[in-house]
């Protein structure tokens, strides 16, 4: 799994390398993290010029977390596609979630959380809206939308000590 553990000249000589052989690695690599290669990377293959940088990205973002371990990430990405309304990732995420050993009840969890935060976003949508529309209406103020505190670390994550 040499690319699940990439550093920066690592990733220098990848580039280097000719995409027909770097491709099927890449692919394998996936195949033994997952069990599976997702559809998208099935798709993109054929175009090396984006299925690589995308590869490389990927795995930066799902990967080299220090701070979140493999299931943590495996259940967020249950959640967001839950959330996303993505039937193919959800399933595919759930059935990694399954090889990993991740219990039923804590994947059903993810997938509450991701139904909830997609609720809250259509809510928040639309009672904008309809406030937008309605001027003066006490229900329509926004004055306590935005945290006033600069050490609040929700609003300031820049500068929230994250461990």
């Amino acid at each position: 799994m040499w690319w699940f553990l990439m550093e920066l000249e690592d990733i220098v000589e990848v580039l280097k390398n000719d995409p027909e052989k770097v491709i099927p690695e890449l692919l394998e690599d996936v195949r033994k993290q997952y069990g599976e290669v997702p559809y998208i990377m099935n798709f993109m293959k054929d175009l090396p010029e984006i299925f690589i940088p995308k590869t490389i990205y990927d795995n930066s973002i799902m990967r080299e977390f220090k701070n979140l371990d493999p299931e943590t990430v495996e259940l967020i990405s249950i959640g967001v596609a839950s959330a996303l309304r993505c039937g193919h990732c959800l399933k595919m995420h759930i059935r990694i979630a399954k090889r990993k050993g991740i219990p039923k009840e804590k994947i059903f969890s993810a997938i509450m959380i991701g139904a909830s935060l997609s609720n809250a976003a259509v809510l928040a949508e639309s009672t904008r809206a309809l406030a937008s529309e309605f001027p003066g209406d006490e229900k329509g103020s926004e004055e306590n939308e935005h945290c006033c505190d600069p050490d609040c670390e929700v609003c300031n994550i820049a500068g929230a000590n994250i461990k």
